[in-house]
């Protein structure tokens, strides 16, 4: 869909446009800077453009959130292009839940480790056969004058019941990915932004990209 918030003057895509982050998290700027920056070179965050944006986040899908963020900031700041994410876990025993609810699954305040307890309680009893589940994360482009991209990335994995590891942060130490045969929370940074839900979700970005310019 075309952005509300787009205006009237012709959009131009240029390697040098600047695009703004909505987010003042660095390890997240690394990681989309690592994918996207031969596309955005002049990459700046909220806190770095001077700029302190709220955003409520009242969608019902990843990808609503993640567009409205995107359009809000970018209508906000007079940015040519900026970008924003949403993510969380998707638990298939619970219907899809935390999902859009994930960093408040045990109510607005509650932190990682009473989000995990809720999650644990909930998941009382159910074998592993029945406890799949996937990180996904939502990305959306707003640009001027040019129609707003959402693509979204998922990495497959089983609910442990109990914590393994003590990297990472959120339900890290709970999402045990196969192939790899540890937690996330078990993975070095590098291990897990080379499989994690947003760098899949950024790659997909970064194809529709390359095809526009063909």
């Amino acid at each position: 869909m075309l952005s509300r918030f787009t205006r009237p003057w012709k959009f131009c895509y240029n390697f040098a446009m600047k695009l703004l982050l909505a987010t003042n998290n660095a390890h997240k700027m690394r990681e989309i800077m690592e994918i996207l920056g031969s596309d955005f070179p002049q990459m700046q965050t909220l806190g770095q453009a001077g700029l302190e944006i709220d955003v409520v986040e009242d969608g019902e899908t990843f990808q609503a959130n993640a567009i409205k963020k995107a359009e809000e900031v970018l209508r906000i700041s007079g940015f040519p292009a900026a970008l924003a994410d949403d993510s969380g876990l998707m638990v298939d025993a619970l219907n899809g839940a935390p999902g859009v609810y994930s960093a408040r699954y045990a109510g607005e305040g509650h932190n990682d480790a009473q989000n995990n307890a809720k999650l644990m309680r909930d998941m009382a009893g159910i074998p592993r056969e029945e406890r799949t589940c996937r990180f996904a994360s939502a990305v959306a482009l707003a640009r001027q004058g040019k129609e707003t991209i959402c693509t979204l990335g998922t990495v497959e994995g089983i609910l442990l019941n109990e914590a393994r590891g003590s990297n990472g942060f959120g339900y890290d130490p709970y999402f045990y990915y196969p192939p790899f045969g540890r937690s996330f929370a078990e993975l070095s940074a590098e291990e897990k932004n080379a499989v994690s839900h947003r760098k899949r979700a950024l790659e997909a970005l970064q194809e529709i990209l390359r095809r526009e310019r063909e």
